[in-house]
């Protein structure tokens, strides 16, 4: 290690150190600050935002990458300097002020957001969106683009990718995915409403927390808390908070929620420890974050396998609720597929459809083809067309995300890519553990995130997204997996040709 890393080495982990304290402020915000430290809170946030700039940013550090570009460092260190470098140069074409702005907008926008999704009330939200939208216009000239505007923004969730060559992808998904629903829907729809009736909270978390211990989530480097909009923040591989919400009325959302946000920790507590401090020791991208979160939550969790095993287990914390329902009604259930207003709520065919709406408004907001004060009737339009849904009030509708109040534009793209790369993870896993199937069909879950830790958790940011999956998977990203995947098994379940 030369003495020029050496002391890069060390400006690093300051920076992890003050990342850290950003976290754990924006954890606590979104769990238990009382709303009227909203204030004070967005202004701390700012401040932590301007110093991580400046230090980000610093002369010094500047010099040190430039030095270090020029001697050829192989291996983790070069892939060090390679996601550090990108970084930097992201931030020192970004004015501190905006920097500043940004962090402070999005705490108190976020709070706006979240009394405006309570009482549906877009008007209140709508200047604190407009003001958002305006500062990531600008961060994304300020930085710079080639194409479109949105990649700018893009990047920074998932690095490298580029609209251009994730748009053709969606437009074929979308192509497939809404006549699918179209025929699903001329079938009779399967009932669950033995699912709808009360479920005590405290069993559900208690259920829940038993699935999380299976999956191997370290409650010792982790919690579990409720929030509105549930979530995962990775302080550090040592401390990984998760967040879901629990309805009385359906447990399937508080249960399906630990499980998808379990999968994203899982992620967290699997990277290379020994490396958390630098830039290759956090994950490749939001893409194949989501992609651990999906494959526990669809692929695996809403399988038949898997309920052979937990069903059972199940009934014992709600035996009056789930007295005579089996398993092959009970598969079919949670795997209904029926349009519905809310995101994270939506069945595996219906998802996609959520993403490409916000995708594509996010888009029309960029071009300035779409105005924010149309974005409710925009959003409801889409929603008619793809789902055949007219949402009664915006709090089913544009006001149901948390991402556009924190100034995540961009960030909705990484879902779908999850999605996909979910299916492709989950072949490779089959072809390297031709048993999986019979041992999650036996609650036996730690085999399989051993597989995801050993080939994809610490593995870190070594590769980039796409070279990732090209070594695990043997190919490139594709819509056609997926598809065939939905066909199989919603075929299957409606006894469809699909």
């Amino acid at each position: 290690m030369t003495f020029t890393y050496k002391r890069l080495h060390e400006a690093l982990s300051q920076l992890a150190d003050l990342s850290h304290a950003q976290s754990l402020l924006g954890w606590d915000q979104e769990t238990i600050m009382p709303p009227k430290g909203a204030k004070m809170r967005g202004r701390s946030l700012g401040t932590l935002a301007g110093i991580y700039h400046d230090k980000l940013t610093d002369a010094q550090l500047v010099d040190w990458v430039e030095e270090l570009k020029q001697a050829d460092l192989v291996g983790d260190e070069a892939a060090n300097l390679r996601e550090f470098s990108r970084e930097q140069s992201r931030a020192l074409k970004t004015p501190r002020a905006l920097v500043v702005e940004l962090s402070e907008t999005a705490s108190l926008g976020h709070e706006a957001w979240v009394k405006a999704r309570k009482d549906a009330d877009f008007p209140h939200f709508r200047p604190w969106l407009e003001k958002m939208l305006e500062l990531k216009k600008q961060v994304a000239k300020a930085i710079g683009f080639e194409g479109s505007m949105y990649n700018a923004l893009l990047d920074e969730y998932e690095p490298y990718a580029k609209v251009e060559e994730i748009e053709p992808l969606f437009t074929e998904l979308r192509g497939h995915l809404v006549p699918m629903v179209d025929k699903i829907a001329g079938v009779d729809k399967i009932a669950s409403q033995e699912l709808k009736r009360p479920f005590p909270v405290t069993a559900q978390e208690r259920f829940g927390r038993r699935v999380m211990k299976d999956m191997g989530f370290d409650l010792e480097a982790g919690r579990l808390d409720v929030s509105v909009h549930p979530f995962c923040s990775g302080i550090g591989p040592q401390d990984v908070r998760l967040t879901t919400r629990y309805d009385e009325n359906d447990f399937t959302q508080s249960i399906f929620g630990i499980i998808h946000e379990t999968g994203h920790g899982l992620y967290e507590q699997g990277l290379p420890a020994e490396l958390g401090n630098l830039p290759v020791g956090s994950a490749v991208s939001l893409g194949i974050h989501e992609s651990q979160s999906r494959l526990w939550e669809n692929v695996i969790a809403r399988s038949r396998h898997f309920w052979t095993h937990y069903l059972p287990l199940l009934k014992t914390e709600f035996p009056s609720q789930l007295k005579g329902i089996d398993l092959d009604w009970f598969y079919r259930a949670i795997n209904r597929v029926e349009p519905s207003f809310i995101r994270v709520e939506a069945d595996e065919v219906t998802y996609n459809l959520h993403i490409l709406l916000r995708f594509e408004l996010e888009s029309q907001l960029l071009k300035d083809e779409l105005r924010v004060s149309d974005l409710p009737s925009a959003w409801n339009e889409k929603m008619t067309d793809y789902l055949g849904l007219q949402p009664p009030n915006d709090s089913l509708g544009v006001l149901q995300d948390v991402h556009w109040s924190l100034g995540l534009i961009g960030y909705f793209p990484t879902y779908l890519l999850g999605n996909l790369h979910a299916v492709q993870l989950h072949a490779a896993v089959k072809r390297d553990m031709p048993d999986l199937h019979s041992q999650v069909a036996r609650g036996e879950l730690l085999p399989l995130k051993s597989w995801l830790n050993a080939n994809v958790h610490r593995r870190g940011s070594r590769l980039k997204a796409d070279e990732l999956v090209r070594e695990i998977t043997g190919s490139g990203l594709s819509v056609g997996p997926f598809v065939e995947y939905l066909r199989s098994k919603f075929g299957e379940i409606y006894q469809l040709d699909l």
